[in-house]
Order: C-alpha cells, then structure tokens, then sequence
C-alpha cells in the first residue's frame, strides 16, 4: 500500500481528491489542513511515499514550507494549486518540489501525475509552465523517462510493450507521450517519432552535461547540410 499525504485547507477539494486517490486501490491517504497538522500527521502515521501540499493554505508562508516538509518528511514533495501563475510554478520545482499540479487537472491525469512522481520524476503540466515563446526559442527538454518511451517509439512499439520493458504502467506511458509530443510540438506519436529523427543525428558521445537552476541536462544538437540545427535535450532532477 502506497501511504500519501495530502494537506488542502479547502475541505471539499481535499476529501474530492483524498476519495478519487483511495478509489484507485492501493493507495493509503492521510489528511491534513494546514501545514502545522501536516508536520504532526507527518510524525505520527509517517513516512509516506509522497507528499502532496497546497501553497496557499495556513503555515505555507508561500514556497518556506515545501522545505520544511522535504526536510521533516524525506520523501517527494509536490506542490497544488488552483490560482498559482506560471512564474510561481517554475519557482516551485527549482526549490525542489517533486512536481507543480494545478487544481484543475483531471482526475485521471492527477492519478497519473502522482504515479509519475512515485517514479521519482518530475511532473510539469507543459502547457501551464512553458509558453510558446519558450519553446521556440529554447531547447526541447525530454526527462530520462520521456527519452525511454520516445526511444520505444522509434523502434516501432506499443504504448503496453513500452510499459513492459520499462516495468511502469501503461497509462504513465501515455502521460509520458503526451508531455513530450508538446514539448516536441508533434500531433501524434508517429508525429513525435519523425521529428525525433530529424532532430536526432549525433551519437550519445556527442553529449555535453551541463547544470542550469537546479537541473541538470544533457544536449545534444542535429548538425545538417545547413549548419548547427535545433537542439534536443532532456533533463533529469539532481541529487
């Protein structure tokens, strides 16, 4: 059983996604409103997988209280929000959130999104977090996960086949497909595969590790007939 901690201080948001989470089986969820009564929740009934808390609710003293958490709970910390902007958000994961999951997700991508995090990844919703312009002018950014499932795609597999090989479930695969194929800018997984392989033309010992705000990256870039072309990357978390 999977142990959650789930702290809103809006008490119908909080049961709705506390109920959703439990109905899913195999997931034990802990309560709390307030930042204060999660610390005690914390002590009593921890450690939990993972940590999930609202930003605006009392002790939270905007992002002070997401590394009081990480330090008492020792486990992935991520941050909810129904009115946070994007700045907020970007904020939140360099402080070492495990992830940034506005309120108005859908169920069913929330369930997915708290999977991808017990995974020990990163959950960014692209289209809140970047803006067209970012992803235009700057290099396409793949999580490790993301550049396994696009690599399964390359060689012509399923959604479930990819699953399989990378002993994850098969809707995490698709969470992970439809957050690449934005970052991508494809349509469809066929789509994601052919500018993959446009883009992708070096081999892996043409990559340049580097850090940026927490992050660290490696880039890679497609050299063409016409000169250096876009870059293609993919980012894991640091320590």
């Amino acid at each position: 059983m999977t142990k959650l901690l789930l702290a809103d201080d809006h008490d119908l948001v909080r049961e709705m996604i506390a109920d959703y989470l439990r109905a899913q089986g195999g997931f034990e969820v802990h309560v709390a409103e307030s930042l204060g009564t999660a610390l005690d929740v914390q002590e009593k009934h921890g450690p939990f997988q993972l940590v999930l808390l609202d930003l605006m609710m009392p002790g939270m003293d905007s992002l002070t209280g997401l590394g009081v958490m990480k330090a008492r709970a020792k486990c992935p910390v991520a941050i909810l929000s129904g009115t946070a902007t994007a700045e907020v958000g970007r904020r939140a994961l360099r402080s070492g959130a495990a992830g940034f999951l506005p309120k108005t997700l859908d169920p069913q991508s929330l369930v997915a999104a708290v999977h991808h995090m017990l995974l020990g990844e990163i959950y960014t919703p692209l289209d809140f977090l970047e803006s067209r312009e970012d992803e235009a002018e700057g290099p396409v950014r793949l999580t490790p996960r993301e550049t396994d499932v696009l690599v399964g795609i390359l060689h012509g597999k399923s959604n479930k086949e990819i699953a399989r090989d990378l002993d994850i479930q098969e809707v995490t695969v698709k969470l992970h497909l439809k957050t690449l194929s934005r970052k991508l800018g494809a349509k469809n997984r066929t789509h994601a595969a052919m500018i993959a392989r446009d883009m992708v033309t070096l081999p892996p010992t043409f990559i340049q590790r580097e850090r940026d705000s927490g992050f660290e990256f490696c880039r890679f870039r497609r050299i063409g007939q016409r000169g250096l072309a876009r870059s293609f990357a993919y980012c894991a978390a640091s320590g």
